[in-house]
C-alpha cells in the first residue's frame, strides 16, 4: 500500500465539487428507501443469493453501467468506466442474509422505524450502492479512476467472505482501492480487519448400548472433554483473543453410547500468529480428549478416531490510519459535521486487506440495530449525511474529473 495520502484539501475541495451531486442523492432520499426495503424483501440466505442478485444486476443495467455480469462465485459486478486505464476503485456491498428462506421478510413501520430482517444488514448498504451507481453516471459525475461496483455474495456467517475472496482474488487484484457498504451509520470507519478461524471437530467410535455395550469409547465424553479443555484456555487479552465453542451435538437415544458427536469452534483475533497458535491448541487438544476417552475403553473395543475440519478463515490486518483512503474517510465524516470513529469488524474489506489493497467498511447512513435478528430495524434520521459521506469517500479515491 504505497498509495501517497493526498492533501485534506483534496478531500474538501473533492465534496465542494460535488454540491450538486448530493443535492440530487438527496432529492432521490425516498426512492433510496423504496429500494431499500425492496431488496430486504428478496429472500438471500447465504450461498442462495441468486433471486436477489439477479435483481441487482437488472439495477445495474438501469443505471447504464457497463460489462455487467455475475462470476463464478455469484458475486453480481458492473462498472462504470473512467477517463484513464487506472486500477479501479472497488464498492461492495453484500447480498447475503443470515435468515432462512422460510423466514418472514415483511418490512413494517414503526414510528420512524422500518423494522424486518435484513432492512438494515445489508439492504441500506446495497441500496446506497446502487444510488451511487446512478449518480457517478459518467458525464455530471465523472472520474479518471473507473469503479467497479460488486455485489458480493457470503459475507456472513460460513459464508467465509466468499464472495470478495474469489473477486480480489481474480479480477479485483491489484484495485486502487476499496470501500464496502455494510449497514447503517455516517461515524465508523472500519480500517481494522479482525481476524477469524472456525472448526468442526468430529468424533467416530463403534456405538452401542448404554448398558450391554458400556466401555465402548463415549463420543459425545470425548466432544464434552474437548468443549471443557477449550473453555479453559488462558487467552491473551493483547492481542485480544477470543474463542468459543459455538455448537455441540450428537447421540442416537438417551439409552444408547453414541457413535457419533461434533462441535464448532469459533477464534478470533487481530493477530494471524496467535491465531496460528490457538489453532494448534485447538488440534492438540481435540487429539488430548479422543486419547483420554479411548484409554478408558473396555479391552478388545474399538477407538474413537478425531477429525478437525477448518470450516472458516477471515484473514486478519488493517489499512494504516495515516494511509490516504483512511485520510481521506476521516475528513468526510468531518464535513458532514460527524465525529470519526475508527474501529475494527470482520467485513468483505478483511479479504481486500490481505491483498494489498486499501480497504475501510463504512455504514451508508441513518441508524439501525438488532441486526441479524427478525426485530431488525433502520431509522433514515440524518441518513442523506451518510450517503454524502460514502460519494466523497469514493470520489476522493477515484478522482473526480472535470
Amino acid at each position: 500500500m504505497t498509495l501517497r495520502a493526498p492533501a485534506l484539501a483534496d478531500t474538501v475541495s473533492t465534496h465542494r465539487s460535488l454540491t450538486p451531486a448530493h443535492a440530487r442523492l438527496a432529492a432521490r432520499d425516498e426512492a433510496i428507501i423504496r429500494t431499500q426495503i425492496t431488496v430486504a424483501q428478496i429472500a438471500a440466505p447465504t450461498g442462495e443469493e441468486q433471486e436477489r442478485g439477479g435483481w441487482i444486476a437488472r439495477r445495474f443495467r438501469d443505471c447504464g453501467l457497463a460489462e455487467i455480469h455475475t462470476d463464478d462465485a455469484g458475486n453480481v459486478i458492473g462498472r462504470r468506466n473512467g477517463s484513464a486505464e487506472l486500477p479501479p476503485v472497488v464498492i461492495c456491498a453484500h447480498l447475503d442474509t443470515v435468515f432462512p428462506r422460510e423466514t418472514d421478510l415483511s418490512i413494517r413501520r414503526d414510528g420512524e422505524r422500518l423494522v424486518g430482517p435484513g432492512i438494515n444488514d445489508n439492504g441500506r448498504g446495497l441500496a446506497v450502492m446502487l444510488a451511487l451507481a446512478a449518480e457517478i453516471d459518467g458525464v455530471r459525475v465523472r472520474t479518471h479512476h473507473p469503479i467497479e461496483f460488486v455485489a458480493t455474495t457470503g459475507e456472513e456467517g460460513l459464508g467465509d467472505l466468499r464472495g470478495a475472496k474469489h473477486y480480489f482474488a481474480s479480477r479485483g487484484r491489484g484495485a486502487h482501492a476499496m470501500v464496502a457498504l455494510d449497514g447503517a451509520g455516517d461515524e465508523r470507519i472500519i480500517h481494522r480487519a479482525l481476524g477469524s478461524r472456525r472448526f468442526r471437530v468430529s468424533y467416530s467410535g463403534p456405538g452401542g448400548h448404554s448398558w450391554a455395550a458400556f466401555g465402548v469409547p463415549n463420543a459425545v465424553h470425548a466432544a464434552a472433554g474437548a468443549a471443557a479443555r477449550l473453555a479453559s484456555l488462558a487467552l491473551p487479552s493483547s492481542p485480544r483473543t477470543t474463542l468459543s465453542v459455538g455448537r455441540i451435538g450428537g447421540g442416537l437415544s438417551v439409552n444408547s453410547i453414541p457413535d457419533r458427536a461434533w462441535l464448532e469452534i469459533d477464534s478470533r483475533s487481530t493477530s494471524a500468529t496467535a491465531l496460528d497458535d490457538l489453532e494448534r491448541a485447538i488440534r492438540t487438544i481435540s487429539q488430548v480428549a479422543a486419547d483420554d476417552e479411548n484409554a478408558k475403553r473396555a479391552a478388545g473395543t474399538r477407538s474413537l478416531s478425531v477429525n478437525v475440519e477448518s470450516i472458516g478463515a477471515r484473514p486478519c490486518g488493517e489499512t494504516p490510519a495515516d494511509h490516504a483512503l483512511v485520510q481521506a474517510a476521516i475528513e468526510a465524516t468531518r464535513l458532514v459535521g460527524r465525529q470519526p470513529d475508527l474501529a475494527l469488524a470482520s467485513t468483505d474489506a478483511n479479504v481486500a486487506i490481505n491483498h494489498g489493497i486499501p480497504a475501510i467498511a463504512i455504514g451508508a447512513g441513518g441508524r439501525g440495530g438488532d441486526a441479524h435478528t427478525r426485530s431488525e430495524w433502520f431509522d433514515n434520521l440524518h441518513g442523506t449525511v451518510g450517503v454524502a459521506r460514502a460519494l466523497t469517500i469514493v470520489m476522493t479515491m477515484a478522482r473526480l474529473a472535470s
